[in-house]
């Protein structure tokens, strides 16, 4: 379990580092625009990728953190092991959104990559297939944190939402 949420840190330290990066790319690009009348070719076409990609390169933490989108009204209501089954009912619907957000983009990753794909004309060129690339490999990483989840969870190794709402994993292990 600790490599898994090892994993999912890096990665959120990556996007954050990017992310940052980014900032001084469009900030770049504006002074640029600004004090020469010159952007910066292509600061368009990598925010658009970047975007994306930081995303889902966020989700493995937001899932072993709790920090994907919910809401408390039913569960609040209901016994721990009704608890548990709705949480158990949630994290396989988890598992097959991200399992057909697999189907839908590997084979685009894969025709993205044999045929040299790109966005962005003139003098830079920004190839899709690591943006495909990077969804679909968190969208197997995703569906390997939900269904831990539901392991961690029927282990009884989750804190209660009513204990620690939005903290679900114990990621100090």
């Amino acid at each position: 379990m600790g490599g898994q949420i090892r994993a999912a840190r890096v990665l959120h330290i990556v996007s954050a580092v990017w992310t940052l990066g980014l900032a001084f790319l469009v900030g770049a690009d504006v002074l640029g625009r600004i004090l020469f009348s010159s952007p910066i070719p292509g600061t368009k076409e990598i925010l658009q990728n970047s975007v994306v990609t930081i995303t889902f390169l966020q989700l493995p933490l937001a899932i072993y953190s709790g920090s994907m989108l919910r809401t408390s009204i039913l569960s609040d209501a209901l016994p721990p092991v009704l608890r548990r089954l709705l949480r158990t009912f949630a994290a396989l619907l988890g598992c097959a959104l991200f399992l057909a957000l697999l189907w839908g983009t590997w084979p685009s990753f894969m025709d993205a990559y044999r045929i040299g794909e790109y966005e962005g004309e003139g003098s830079l060129r920004v190839p899709t297939w690591p943006v495909r690339g990077a969804i679909a490999a968190m969208s197997v990483f995703g569906m390997l944190a939900y269904a831990w989840m539901i392991v961690l969870d029927w282990r009884g190794q989750l804190l209660d939402e009513l204990e620690a709402p939005g903290a679900l994993a114990r990621l100090d292990n």
